[in-house]
């Protein structure tokens, strides 16, 4: 069951109450409150939404868009990475699964992120569960299509940004075989003494065939060297 109480905003809102739903709009999309020099940037945004000028989702867009958000996820993230941050943060949940990955990143790499963003608010999904005006919240599905997915979906919602690194998806943490139980990720047969490095260019392009393929044959596909490399540059 979910323990979150939703929190929604409606016309008859009192700014007192819009901005109990500012304060946790933050919380669940930036995973904080924003600095001082970052409300700044976010003032128009938020001097609208709590005048009544924009609901809830308005305000999502503006937030997702701007540099104060894209500093702080995308810039610093891989594609895939910043994708299930993008599900985490407004959706509530993480990726269903590689064709969802794939939607989404072609259209993150072929139209920018903006619609990327755009695209997630504007789903189907989005507006069925959280409207116009309800603060995006962890959700516990009913239904999960695997153990794993619940499992990934767990880990995701509690993992503190940058804990599991800003270059894999949990979704594939489990392929390469790590263990994440406490909240840090190993593999089982790690060994301590031996040093592994990983260029840019390599990890760049482990990474592109992560995105190109089937994510379970590409995974099958790397040698026990580029596992191990990959592991070490992303644990």
């Amino acid at each position: 069951m979910n323990q979150f109480t939703p929190i929604t905003v409606s016309r008859q809102s009192s700014r007192e109450e819009r901005q109990t739903a500012l304060y946790q709009i933050y919380c669940q999309v930036l995973e904080r409150q924003p600095y001082s020099y970052e409300r700044k940037q976010l003032a128009k945004a938020e001097k609208d939404f709590l005048t009544d000028k924009i609901g809830v989702r308005r305000f999502l867009k503006e937030l997702g868009h701007s540099k104060v958000y894209l500093d702080a996820f995308y810039h610093n993230c891989s594609n895939m990475k910043f994708l299930e941050l993008c599900f985490k943060h407004f959706l509530g949940r993480a990726p269903i699964n590689q064709e969802e990955i794939q939607i989404y990143c072609n259209i993150l790499m072929h139209k920018g992120v903006a619609e990327m963003i755009t695209a997630l608010l504007d789903s189907e999904e989005y507006r069925k569960v959280f409207g116009c005006f309800t603060v995006p919240f962890p959700r516990q599905q009913s239904y999960y299509p695997s153990p794993r997915a619940y499992m990934e979906s767990q880990m995701l919602v509690q993992e503190h940004m940058g804990q599991r690194g800003r270059s894999i998806p949990t979704i594939y943490w489990h392929q390469l075989g790590l263990t994440c139980d406490g909240g840090i990720c190993r593999h089982p047969e790690a060994d301590e003494n031996v040093e592994l490095t990983l260029s840019q260019e390599e990890l760049s392009q482990l990474l592109n065939l992560l995105q190109t393929a089937q994510s379970d044959k590409a995974v099958a596909s790397l040698s026990t060297q580029q596992k191990a490399l990959l592991r070490r540059a992303i644990g």
